[in-house]
């Protein structure tokens, strides 16, 4: 290989570097998507050498562009920048460490078990990766939250001469990002709010994996951005670096919305026989191929994960030294900062380690016992703006039902999130739920304690997001109301059935369905300090009893998932009533009826299974003694699940089928959610 004699021939062979360990990568592998990051090596290599203010040296430096991968399967391309640019890796703890992200080594094992280089991308895996992408869709979802999050940290955080918030987000799709409709709702959503430091580059490739996207997708993008509030250009080559620089300079100009840059690109660049064509979207090119296609870049045909003498230094001097120099200028600002507004900066740093601020539990209402109660979405509301109050950085909003969820933030400078008006700390997402999960795991991974609301049924059109967002580990918070049949005459279109057994199993998703208002208080606790998970909060629209808890068991026994609420007198009981959310009083009325009649209950709240299957076996052993084999569950639920807890002899008193429109109490009687009907049950499972 002949040594590169300018800088158009070394653009070149870098870009042809991108290309290759793409391609190897695959073929070793046998297996992955080579045909994209053929296509799009050059817009990468032109938007990270020369436009991305990211310091490979610390990729969580907190103002860093955000780059988002959202046509995931295109891994590789976003791999062999990591390993070019020298990214380094990154601790569990958050600690920035002296050895590369992905070595060579990890490149060549790519989509093997326990690499660092999966077929999709996976940002609690691998240093440098911003998300977790693959579903289409998603990362442009993600992207609109990292962008809200920068004009929000902007607003709330920046002073004059001082300003430490202004990173852009790109995000990279394909024809199919754009078909999802997760995607469509969050770039309704971004023009709307006119985020200029959004950018979309799009992947005009003509080619889906079925075969030509002319077979399914026709419309005309660009109008259709257009009319969404975006400024749209287009690159007729991906090849054309200059023409690529304008197009970025161009987003970096527009100061009043987001920027859609169409890119004209060949699928599987440089293959004779498989460019432009669905042969080079999803599986290896082939050896014979891949030699073919080498012979056309000039590359050694037998060479394998080739990087080039002055490679490596190439991207040094480039992004490399660009990166430290604006790190080292925004360091010595934060330096400043610190000195003249010590608070702030103190924030700023607990923030980026999903660290609470001191007192953040102070003044948190607790609620005297009443026997009328109120709905676990009223004392949600209050206790959410406590906690708001004392974390300032705990934002979020609802799909347009806030008033309904009860999650607007009242207290004074709460402030709303609009165009052009970032301080606000109420977002409205719009009926948009896909592109509200979306863009709440995005402000999520940007280190905000951000949360979403909706209605319980509606998690269904939230679940895609909700199950990155626990794949990640990122700790989103999801509030749920109307979790029941118990929400009445909206009828079965809007009563959750099974989406509490969906959710539970999940894994990573911590579910919690609370059952009076201080037990609401204890999830909320629970839900705060979570750092690796997210959280699904389920609360009810119909008023539920306030317990007495100087009668009964403290609510604090919510931070391990199951407690013992009212126990038989001698603490060995009979019978064992277990129930979640607003079905845990209906056990409470059993209860005190059972024991009129002489028989000895034991009422267990379980409000969150996964914490309560954390706890020891002598903990779990203690709340359901196995010795006690009569147990009844009661939960307005499909019942899937509960046979781990009530045994081969319980019983389970759940839905079976969809709910109806009707009052509740006319539900209740219909649907069996009465205490006699608890009581027979444990007279039944007693043998009485």
């Amino acid at each position: 290989m002949s040594q590169p004699k300018t800088q158009v021939d070394l653009d070149l062979l870098s870009i042809n570097t991108i290309r290759t360990l793409a391609i190897d990568a695959v073929q070793q592998a046998n297996s992955g998507h080579p045909g994209a990051p053929m296509g799009l090596a050059p817009v990468a290599y032109a938007l990270w050498q020369r436009f991305l203010r990211y310091d490979p040296a610390d990729p969580i430096w907190p103002n860093r562009d955000r780059f988002v991968l959202s046509n995931g399967h295109a891994s590789m391309l976003l791999y062999a920048m990591l390993h070019l640019t020298g990214v380094r890796d990154v601790s569990p703890d958050g600690k920035v460490l002296d050895k590369p992200s992905l070595p060579m080594e990890e490149i060549k094992r790519f989509r093997q078990l326990d690499s660092k280089t999966p077929g999709h991308p996976e940002s609690h895996l691998t240093a440098g990766v911003e998300t977790t992408t693959g579903p289409l869709g998603q990362g442009c979802g993600n992207s609109v939250g990292m962008a809200i999050a920068s004009k929000w940290l902007g607003a709330n955080y920046n002073r004059p001469g001082l300003e430490l918030f202004d990173f852009n987000v790109y995000a990279m799709c394909g024809d199919g990002d754009l078909m999802e409709g997760v995607a469509c709702e969050a770039a309704s959503l971004a023009g709307h709010l006119g985020l200029s430091n959004l950018c979309w580059i799009y992947d005009h490739n003509h080619v889906t994996l079925d075969g030509p996207a002319a077979w399914s997708f026709s419309e005309d993008v660009m109008t259709r951005f257009v009319g969404l509030g975006w400024n749209v250009t287009r690159v007729a080559d991906a090849n054309d670096l200059e023409m690529l620089g304008r197009a970025y300079q161009m987003f970096l100009k527009t100061t009043d919305r987001p920027t859609l840059i169409v890119v004209d690109s060949h699928i599987g660049y440089g293959s004779p026989n498989k460019q432009d064509s669905s042969d080079a979207h999803g599986e290896p090119l082939g050896e014979a191929e891949v030699k073919l296609v080498k012979r056309n870049y000039g590359w050694p045909e037998d060479a394998k994960f080739l990087v080039p003498d002055g490679i490596y230094d190439h991207f040094k001097n480039g992004i490399g030294k660009r990166g430290a120099e604006a790190r080292a200028a925004w360091t010595a600002k934060f330096d400043e900062y610190k000195k003249q507004f010590p608070q702030l900066a103190d924030q700023l740093q607990r923030m980026q380690n999903f660290q609470l601020p001191d007192g953040w539990d102070k003044d948190l209402p607790s609620f005297p016992a009443d026997a009328k109660g109120m709905a676990t979405r009223e004392s949600s509301g209050k206790v959410l703006n406590a906690l708001a109050k004392n974390i300032p950085w705990l934002i979020g909003g609802s799909a347009d039902l806030a008033h309904s969820n009860k999650t607007n933030l009242t207290f004074e400078g709460a402030g709303d999130f609009f165009a052009n008006e970032y301080r606000g700390r109420n977002l409205h997402f719009g009926v948009r739920e896909h592109g509200m999960g979306a863009a709440v795991n995005g402000l999520s991974v940007s280190r905000l304690r951000a949360y979403s609301a909706t209605f319980f049924n509606f998690s269904d059109y939230m679940r895609p997001s909700m199950r990155l967002a626990a794949l990640m580990e990122t700790p989103s918070i999801f509030i749920f109301t109307h979790d029941s049949i118990g929400l009445g005459e909206d009828g079965p279109t809007h009563q959750p059935i099974e989406q509490l057994a969906a959710l539970r199993a999940m894994p990573n998703m911590i579910v919690l369905r609370p059952g009076d208002a201080n037990e609401v208080v204890e999830a909320y606790k629970v839900i705060v300090q979570l750092r690796h998970s997210p959280a699904t909060l389920v609360l009810t629209r119909q008023a539920l009893p306030t317990f007495d808890r100087a009668k009964f068991a403290p609510a604090s026994g919510v931070a391990k998932g199951a407690y013992v609420l009212a126990d038989a007198p001698n603490g060995k009981p009979d019978v064992i009533l277990m129930g979640t959310g607003s079905e845990v009083q209906l056990c409470m009325a059993a209860y005190e009826k059972l024991k009129a009649e002489g028989i000895n209950a034991r009422v267990v709240s379980m409000p969150c299974w996964e914490l309560f299957e954390k706890q020891d076996a002598a903990y779990r052993e203690s709340v359901l003694p196995s010795s006690v084999t009569a147990r009844v569950s009661v939960e307005m639920a499909a019942t899937t699940g509960w046979e781990r807890y009530v045994g081969p002899k319980g019983k389970m008193i759940g839905m079976h089928t969809f709910g109806a429109s009707a009052p509740l109490k006319d539900l209740l009687k219909r649907f069996g959610f009465l205490p006699e009907n608890v009581v027979a049950a444990a007279k039944e499972v007693l043998g009485k």
